[in-house]
């Protein structure tokens, strides 16, 4: 090149205080939301096998937890329940007594501050591990979107901060915000899983929640990896429906859509690490196969470089401590 060596890049590069002098990215522990599973009982917490570090969690140990989340600065936790009983409509992710509305309390109780999600589907709740009701032996959308409203108002009267419809059923995010405001909730915010994929990534998780469909797939409402286009109409469309939020969902997979999003829409943008993720790390690391903290800081950093503004990543503990 012509104005080699006036141009040297590597000088930047030659120490680690010039590396952060110049850094362009940078993950802080506010821009992180922890996943955690919460459990019935006491003194629980239950190691899932494929994710190494996760557990589910009775609600005196996730307490426990989301104390250490507000010690670190984390942006939040998010909440997904195990119930005591499934059953064809998940009658207890809109129960008031539902494990999910009893953990928000407790953690309520405990550190006010810190900020709580609710994640908001039926597919753990359901004795089919669909993310809606069936009719047919298809979801039906419409019947599904009711119920995710009164989830959404149940998680609300327990005092949770913000809302997070992961279902993918059409026009949920206007129900769930009729709903809400027709509650006495018009201040509380909805983060919209809007672009969520039909992902081979998400098998772990599938474990720590028991949410494993028992019949078929989620490829009639999950979209297709394959549709970019497609997710930039759901993400318009859950803008227009009033979300606060959108989500991309899986990250690392769609680390394009997480950049057009944030430019086409400019609206604030989470993305989820997910289990596969996260399982797929931890792995290749237990074998010696890859450094687990550089995989761990690298991903996120790709991440957020993309455009998220905020993670869902169970490394969150582990970046914060870091940090």
């Amino acid at each position: 090149m012509s104005d080699f060596p006036t141009v040297r890049l590597r000088r930047l590069r030659r120490t680690a205080a010039l590396r952060r002098l110049v850094q362009e990215t940078h993950l802080v522990p506010s821009q992180l939301v922890w996943p955690l599973f919460v459990t019935h009982g006491e003194a629980v917490r239950r190691p899932v096998t494929a994710m190494p570090g996760v557990h589910q969690l009775s609600p005196d140990e996730l307490v426990k937890d989301a104390v250490r989340a507000a010690a670190l600065g984390l942006g939040g936790v998010i909440l997904f329940g195990i119930p005591a009983a499934k059953d064809a409509t998940g009658s207890e992710a809109y129960d008031e007594q539902g494990i999910v509305q009893q953990a928000i309390r407790a953690v309520k109780r405990a550190v006010p501050q810190l900020l709580v999600i609710g994640d908001v589907c039926l597919c753990e709740y359901t004795d089919h591990g669909h993310c809606g009701v069936l009719r047919d032996g298809d979801v039906d959308n419409d019947a599904s979107v009711s119920l995710l409203g009164k989830v959404a108002v149940t998680q609300a009267r327990a005092g949770v901060d913000l809302v997070a419809p992961s279902d993918m059923m059409d026009g949920r995010v206007a129900g769930i915000r009729k709903a809400l405001d027709a509650g006495g909730f018009a201040h509380l915010p909805i983060m919209s899983y809007a672009a969520k994929f039909a992902s081979a990534f998400y098998g772990p998780f599938r474990e720590a929640a028991g949410s494993t469909p028992q019949f078929g797939d989620r490829q009639t409402y999950q979209m297709q990896p394959a549709n970019g286009d497609e997710a930039m109409r759901e993400i318009r469309l859950d803008l227009a429906e009033g979300a606060d939020i959108v989500m991309v969902k899986p990250a690392l997979p769609c680390l394009d859509l997480i950049r057009r999003a944030k430019e086409e829409f400019g609206s604030p943008l989470a993305a989820y690490q997910v289990s596969g993720e996260y399982a797929m790390i931890k792995a290749a690391a237990e074998r010696g196969m890859l450094d687990e903290p550089r995989a761990m800081w690298e991903s996120l950093t790709a991440i957020r470089r993309a455009g998220a503004d905020i993670i869902l990543t169970y490394f969150a503990p582990a970046v914060a401590e870091q940090l």
